[in-house]
């Protein structure tokens, strides 16, 4: 089998290299079984190429050095999926660390700032609700008003 790692190219030549050795011991293989034993030996990450390839194509009548450049071309489609992939991630991951230190600088110096708002919409939300209990909700009809309760005093 050949290594997930290795390419095309790599496994051609050493594919090339047993079957040149073969022939030298009168044990010679036709083209059909030369690209059949290629594809059987591709790793299973290759399984969805080879497929396709089986059903695309009459083996029997393939050469051998079209399919290893139909190969390299898969090669080389993968290759660029997956730098395209990697340089998407890394970018990403570079965005989201510029977000993260912002905000953490953003916080370290409005800190006080925001605590101060805080404490300033509580007292506001307070007074609000000190001033709503002085109004006593009254419907008339269809419309609701607002009138001032008895003991107000004014």
């Amino acid at each position: 089998m050949i290594p997930e790692e290795e390419s095309i190219d790599n496994a051609f030549a050493k594919f090339n290299t047993i079957i040149t050795s073969l022939k030298a011991l009168d044990e010679g293989f036709s083209s059909k079984n030369c690209v059949r034993k290629f594809l059987r030996a591709l790793h299973p990450k290759w399984r969805a190429k080879v497929t396709a390839i089986e059903e695309s194509k009459n083996l029997t009548t393939l050469p051998l050095d079209e399919l290893i450049g139909n190969l390299k071309v898969y090669e080389e489609v993968i290759k660029k999926d997956f730098e395209t992939v990697k340089g998407k991630k890394e970018q990403s991951r570079s965005l989201a660390l510029k977000v993260k230190k912002e905000v953490s600088d953003e916080d370290s110096s409005s800190s006080d700032s925001e605590d101060e708002e805080y404490v300033m919409a509580v007292k506001e939300f307070k007074k609000f609700f000190k001033r709503r209990g002085r109004f006593v909700r009254q419907p008339r009809g269809d419309r609701k008003t607002f009138q001032r309760s008895r003991n107000d005093g004014l």
